[in-house]
């Protein structure tokens, strides 16, 4: 038939065992312990570099920025898009939190 539509292929429902399950979830765990160490290496850098922008800028005058400045500054800048990106980039599903209790207000609204 020309113009007759294919079955729906049957959704199989695919379950982990316990080990497979254990196994993964390690492995998140450690992908995320490792993205948070070089989070904290990144930064610690960028606090570095920053630090001898600042030191930078002081030495040159009012007139004249000197190459090595402006330089500096792209690095600062390229650094902390890399530490924004690593900080979006979470590996796996993030833990449940339970939403903060609702205050209760008393009459009137």
């Amino acid at each position: 038939m020309a113009g007759s539509v294919p079955a729906a292929m049957p959704q199989v429902e695919t379950r982990q065992d316990p080990a497979q399950k254990e196994m993964q979830d390690r492995m998140t765990r450690e992908a995320n312990k490792k993205r948070q160490q070089d989070i904290r290496e990144d930064t610690d850098k960028l606090f570095q570099l920053a630090t001898e922008l600042k030191a930078a800028v002081d030495k040159s005058n009012e007139n004249l920025l000197s190459l090595e400045v402006v330089r500096k500054a792209d690095e600062v800048e390229k650094l902390a898009k890399k530490v924004k990106e690593k900080m979006k980039d979470a590996v796996g599903i993030p833990p449940k939190t339970e939403p903060p209790p609702r205050a209760i207000r008393p009459y009137p609204y």
